[in-house]
């Protein structure tokens, strides 16, 4: 999705094609002379590992966008948001005994945030990097060898998040990477910065939900839901109410927001069943207006479905070293929050020892080969626990200094009674290596309520020792700027989306009160009447029957490289608003529609539409509404020498028939119109708003490409003796009036 404020680097790119096959054969060296000896040395089983081929391949990772943040950041700071796409044909094999493992092929794509931090003035400029990704990013893994069998299916989406999980224990929020350019940089407060706030979010009701429940596949029944609530990759799930379309629940949730803007608020509500749980709706909010508005109250429309409100209550807190604000809460919410630095410990005791109190007692042992495994070093890993909650640290094998260099996070209820609990671990036995316990009243005593040393251990030797830094932080909810128009509902996102859903809220509801009518544009008698007409024909044609899995709906690589393109901010009812899924246009956006752009200034303009032309079709929809859009992303492979054409999906068609439609699309390259030469995308069944995310290749040279015309049709698939019209829509573009190099991604 392109916004205004989203860059293309096509240079970058450029540069990242040029360097990639150096980058290769560094990465093959690296691979040969430091991993290999190092797996070797991880295990006796792993001695014979030998790495057989290491080939980064052709193509290299894709820059779809940058984002850079200036006027809401540090002066000291420049953020980067980068918009990294990759799908690979690397090909890595390597032998382990007698058998084969390998990887060829990857795909991955996400949004990486790059903090250059602090800004100097004297060279490198910069004091360092750090890198991290907002939310986990998607990857998908095509194995080889006998690691084929993690490709079966079950095994292969368990093997993904796995490493997915890998990924996001080191570069996912709150965790970082943090690179010093400059010697003698001081980065610890850049991996572990204070996070921004904590956000308060009051799940009360729902109303007008979808009927997800059925009694033998016609009568239909009430449904069970639940709510999914994620910040980053903290979820919370709240409870089931049984048979309710206007459910209850009335619970509190509280989320630690460590980068704002860039983390946002969201809600998916589920149906829950016996077997799979169906989707009833979701909801994206936007942490920037909560934080600047301070409290949100508001009845917020649900996205990806045909109707339902979710009433929530939002408040932004605020972290402060004020002690007045620590009393206790009598409600029982959190008043203030504990951040743990843990650094590394010292002189750990070796597992063949059990220590009490600092007295040193002898292990019976049983054999020579037990005793060799309890004289190593101790692999160790730490327990850290604040009331019910316990976190756990990863593990540093064979050291009795091992150092961790994490951070993690607590809600406080009463710091004056509460504790920290630390216990260091071996994983290979059930008995401590040490114990600590602080009192959180010491942190009170000091006035930045800090504590940054070394605790002695317990239970282990006397001169055990384990390095943390805690910082206590109360949460304060801040009066509201009186002079600021708030957001409101309009928190809520409405963008970036790939595909518009079908659905949105063509209804008006009653109970949920409305949003501000002054924030909406205003627009004539007339236009209400069009609008409303709209509304009513879209929601006789709407497909009722859009769920997908819980928890998480799975989404596409839309597979290329070209940002997608958001409609010109000034048709939206209000610039904040942004909900997951689209709503049915209303006027302006109609209106925007039938004034679609020449082929010739597509490539110019940041914000067009492939709009479906009904020349040459039989319609009888007595209008001359357009019949939907298309999204492609055009452009030509030098390398390859073929031309690249990836369909992501349309909006708004036309339906045919009360039956629904299953559309297709079809390609040809004019003027060649060879059955043999025909592209055509799957068929997606029942939808208005297919997404398909598929790519085509025409093998031609740039200058033949150059004098062709893309012919593309969407098509239902009907039954062979149906009545039903076949054609949707078409567009043509004519190739000469492009940059095919540069290439482009569009409605």
């Amino acid at each position: 999705v392109h916004f205004p404020d989203v860059e293309r680097v096509e240079w970058l790119n450029k540069v990242l094609v040029q360097a990639w096959p150096y980058f290769g054969t560094i990465m093959e060296k690296t691979f040969k002379e430091v991993v290999e000896p190092k797996i070797r040395a991880k295990n006796v089983h792993l001695k014979t590992c030998t790495f057989t081929k290491i080939h980064f391949g052709e193509k290299c990772p894709r820059i779809n966008g940058i984002k850079a943040y200036t006027k809401e950041i540090n002066r000291r700071q420049v953020i980067l948001d980068l918009q990294i796409c990759y799908i690979g044909d690397c090909e890595i094999h390597m032998d382990i005994s007698k058998f084969n493992l390998g990887v060829k092929g990857i795909q991955l794509y996400g949004t990486l945030r790059v903090i250059l931090e602090p800004l100097l003035t004297d060279p490198p400029f910069i004091g360092a990097v750090t890198l991290f990704f907002m939310q986990k990013p998607h990857l998908e893994i095509n194995w080889a060898g006998m690691s084929n069998l993690l490709d079966i299916p079950g095994i292969n989406v368990m093997s993904d998040s796995l490493i997915q999980d890998l990924i996001a224990a080191r570069l996912v929020l709150p965790n970082r990477i943090t690179v010093p350019l400059k010697k003698n940089m001081n980065i610890a407060h850049l991996r572990f910065p204070v996070p921004h706030g904590v956000i308060r979010v009051h799940l009360l009701e729902a109303e007008n939900l979808v009927q997800k429940d059925s009694f033998l596949g016609a009568i239909r029944g009430k449904s069970d839901p639940y709510a999914l609530l994620r910040v980053g990759t903290v979820q919370y799930r709240s409870k089931t109410v049984s048979r309710d379309l206007n459910p209850v629940w009335n619970e509190t949730f509280e989320f630690v927001v460590h980068e704002v803007p860039g983390q946002d608020l969201e809600v998916d509500l589920y149906d829950e069943d016996p077997d799979k749980d169906d989707f009833m709706g979701s909801l994206l909010i936007s942490l920037v207006d909560v934080m600047n508005d301070r409290a949100v109250d508001e009845w917020f429309p649900l996205s990806k479905t045909t109707s339902g409100h979710l009433h929530l209550k939002l408040e932004w807190l605020s972290l402060v070293n004020d002690q007045e604000n620590l009393h206790e809460d009598k409600k029982g919410l959190s008043t203030a929050i504990l951040i743990v630095y843990l650094d590394s410990a010292f002189n750990l005791p070796k597992n063949h020892f059990e220590y009490s109190n600092g007295e040193c007692g002898a292990k019976k042992i049983k054999n020579n080969k037990y005793l060799k495994k309890m004289e190593r070093e101790p692999s160790s890993f730490v327990l850290l626990t604040v009331g019910n909650k316990t976190q756990k640290s990863k593990t540093c094998n064979f050291s009795k200094d091992p150092t961790w260099g994490q951070a993690f996070t607590f809600f406080v209820h009463n710091a004056h009674s509460q504790s920290l609990h630390v216990e260091i671990k071996d994983k290979d036995r059930d008995s401590a290596l040490g114990t600590s316990v602080v009192c959180l009243s010491h942190l009170l005593k000091d006035s930045n309520m800090t504590l940054d040393q070394r605790f002695q251990l317990d239970h282990s030797s006397s001169d055990s020792f384990i390095k943390m830094k805690l910082v206590l932080r109360a949460l304060n909810v801040e009066e509201p700027d009186p002079q600021r128009v708030k957001a409101g509902v309009s928190a809520s996102k409405q963008g970036p989306v790939r595909v518009m859903e079908k659905g949105g809220n063509q209804q008006k509801f009653g109970s949920p009160p409305n949003p501000d009518i002054s924030k909406v544009p205003q627009v004539s008698k007339d236009s209400e009447a069009l609008e409303s007409l709209l509304r009513r024909d879209s929601r006789d044609n709407l497909d009722t029957n859009d769920s997908s899995a819980a928890p998480v709906p799975s989404e596409t690589v839309a597979g290329l490289n070209e940002v997608e393109q958001e409609q010109n901010p000034e048709h939206r009812p209000s610039s904040a608003l942004h909900t997951r899924a689209a709503v049915v246009p209303t006027l302006p956006v109609v209106q925007e529609l039938r004034l679609a752009p020449s082929i010739t200034s597509l490539g110019s303009l940041p914000s067009s539409c492939f709009e479906l032309s009904s020349s040459n079709l039989d319609l009888h929809n007595g209008t001359e509404m357009p019949l939907g859009e298309i999204q492609l992303t055009v452009r030509y492979a030098s390398v390859r020498q073929s031309l690249v054409v990836l369909v992501n999906g349309c909006r708004n068609l036309v339906p045919t028939s009360n039956r629904g439609v299953d559309p297709y699309v079809r390609i040809y390259l004019l003027p060649d119109r060879r059955w043999a030469s025909r592209r055509k995308t799957s068929v997606k069944k029942k939808t208005l708003n297919p997404q398909y995310d598929e790519k085509f290749e025409f093998f031609e040279s740039l200058e033949d490409v150059k004098k062709r015309t893309l012919d593309i049709a969407v098509k239902n698939s009907r039954p062979f003796i149906s009545q039903e019209r076949k054609e949707l829509g078409k567009v043509r573009i004519d190739l000469s009036q492009e940059d095919l190099i540069k290439g482009f991604a569009q409605w």
